[in-house]
């Protein structure tokens, strides 16, 4: 795949469910090198291993990193780039669905994804990157385009970072770095957020909505998601939204301007 053959890339939230299989995908499809970041350790060294085994030694390293800490989000940063020279690719997946816990949600899911944008673009990938042009993926969700009230602060974390992305893709930003940005929006999947989340809410009110509201709906596999990324890395154009669900090949949403949506009264 041209446009990850040769990189070196950076995911975060990396150490397992669809981030170990973003780093997976990525690496079947020519990818060098990928540095995992991930708060959790033990997961880390385990998907070093199985990295390791699959694709060889000197593929990937771990490095502990909470991505809310820009200390800790730089040193993903400068170990990328002292163990492999390079850094094209940032995946910004790292994410939690727990409203109990709105500020560390909205701390993970959205302050953690612009200060590795602002990393990314002011410091690393226009310095260090292998070709001519970076890749920043932002992985938000099918509900950063839907409306979910079981989980308001959650789904409005998604609609940020989809809004984000889309101004960071604007043409001028583009000129000036030469970073392309793409948000991809999985659907529901079979990962420990998917099947803990919907539980840790704001109340029992939030529950009865939620049983209430959700209609049924499929797990689809980590794997699937992680193609719908390569294909997004390799066709999607600057600023484009991607839509992974139901196990199906992804397809790109694009968001009318606020006059064709416009109500006559």
């Amino acid at each position: 795949m041209k446009a990850v053959k040769g990189c070196v890339a950076l995911i975060t939230g990396g150490a397992a469910g669809i981030g170990l299989q973003y780093a997976k995908e990525l690496l079947r499809n020519g990818l060098r090198a990928v540095t995992l970041a991930d708060i959790s350790e033990e997961r880390g060294n385990r998907a070093v291993d199985e990295i390791n085994k699959e694709f060889g030694k000197n593929r990937t390293i771990f490095v502990r990193t909470d991505v809310t800490d820009r200390e800790q989000f730089t040193e993903a940063f400068e170990s990328t780039v002292n163990t492999f020279n390079n850094i094209d690719i940032l995946v910004n997946n790292a994410g939690i669905m727990n409203d109990e816990v709105w500020e560390r949600e909205i701390g993970i899911n959205f302050v953690g994804t612009v200060i590795g944008c602002l990393l990314a673009l002011d410091h690393y990938i226009p310095k260090y990157r292998t070709k001519k042009e970076g890749v920043i993926v932002n992985v938000a969700s099918t509900t950063g385009l839907e409306v979910f009230g079981a989980l308001p602060i959650y789904v409005a974390t998604k609609h940020a970072v989809v809004g984000l992305t889309q101004s960071w893709g604007s043409e001028s930003h583009y000129n000036r770095t030469k970073v392309r940005f793409l948000t991809l929006c999985p659907g529901p999947t079979d990962t420990t957020l998917a099947l803990d989340g919907l539980d840790k809410n704001l109340g029992p009110a939030y529950q009865d909505i939620f049983k209430d509201s959700q209609p049924f709906v499929t797990l689809q596999d980590p794997k699937h998601v992680a193609k719908a990324l390569t294909h997004a890395i390799q066709y999607g154009k600057n600023g484009s939204i991607w839509v992974a669900e139901d196990g199906k090949p992804p397809y790109e949403v694009v968001m009318p301007p606020k006059e064709k949506m416009k109500k006559s009264l």
